[in-house]
């Protein structure tokens, strides 16, 4: 499915590199479909011997080295996608740098947190665009990425991309690019509520008397059981809870001091704050790039 494709990463860092370490783990493609740039010689150097890709330090060079590969007449019909893998800050300077440089049989994936669609098209003068939103366990091919793409990326590309980020974990395809800061709040934003409750169980349980070692490995465990029960199940989470919810006992006395805590209210805000700090971020990033 990947075969006769050639990907540029600009910007190489670890989502970048996940992205390759998934691609080749699973024998999507092959360490010479993949170029890659980075300013740091230490990391391209890294980079290289660990995953036998090409990485240049040149932006430009990179993205004309991943199309004039996808040309070559050894590789009929190949094709070429720019991943755009830098921090938000950099992005405008990119943009600039290579407008005119991608070609306009080249896709251009972006998983710049915050940077809309309009602001790449406008500044790259492109229009075949995807925009992703992956999250933190990506980096172990766990995560979950929501993207969405513009009229004309192709129906061939589109299952290219589904491939591309089905090697992060599960991918969602939306059609509106609203749903992308939505998931920024949600998913993306998800493995910091996560890690959070686990920080307070597992200070809960060094409270109790255990270790924090052992507090760790029970928090743990039971936080990752319960997740694949869930899958598994296909039930409803209140009616997981209910099973496990004597009248009563530890889990009653427990979930109605949570409730009355405000738990629910308290996640519900957070979500809520982080989806206007997502939106207020793209007005932002969008603003600079119009400067």
């Amino acid at each position: 499915m990947l075969s006769r494709v050639r990907l540029s990463f600009i910007g190489c860092g670890a989502m970048a590199e996940a992205i390759i370490a998934g691609l080749l783990k699973n024998q999507l493609l092959k360490a010479e479909q993949v170029v890659g740039s980075h300013p740091r010689k230490e990391r391209r150097a890294e980079l290289q011997a660990k995953y036998g890709i090409r990485i240049v330090e040149n932006n430009r060079a990179a993205v004309a080295l991943g199309h004039s590969s996808a040309d070559a007449k050894d590789l009929e019909k190949a094709s070429s996608i720019v991943i755009l893998t830098v921090k938000p800050q950099r992005l405008d300077a990119l943009l600039i740098d290579l407008r005119g440089v991608v070609a306009q049989d080249q896709l251009v994936l972006s998983i710049v947190a915050g940077a809309r669609i309009e602001t790449i098209a406008n500044d790259l003068l492109h229009r075949s665009i995807v925009r992703a939103m992956p999250n933190t366990p990506a980096q172990i091919g766990q995560g979950m990425t929501v993207w969405t793409a513009t009229p004309e990326v192709s129906e061939a590309q589109l299952v290219q991309i589904h491939t591309i980020l089905g090697s992060l974990g599960r991918e969602l395809h939306v059609t509106e690019e609203k749903m992308i800061d939505m998931a920024t709040a949600l998913s993306a934003t998800g493995p910091t509520y996560i890690f959070l409750v686990m920080e307070a169980l597992i200070d809960a349980g060094v409270h109790l008397g255990f270790s924090r070692h052992m507090a760790q490995e029970l928090v743990l465990q039971t936080m990752l059981g319960s997740v694949l029960f869930a899958q598994e199940s296909r039930k409803h989470p209140a009616e997981l809870r209910n099973m496990v919810t004597s009248p009563g006992g530890t889990s009653a006395e427990a979930i109605y001091q949570m409730e009355k805590g405000g738990l629910r209210t308290v996640l519900s805000k957070a979500v809520w704050a982080a989806y206007q700090r997502a939106t207020a971020l793209g007005r932002k990033v969008n603003l600079e790039a119009c400067l």
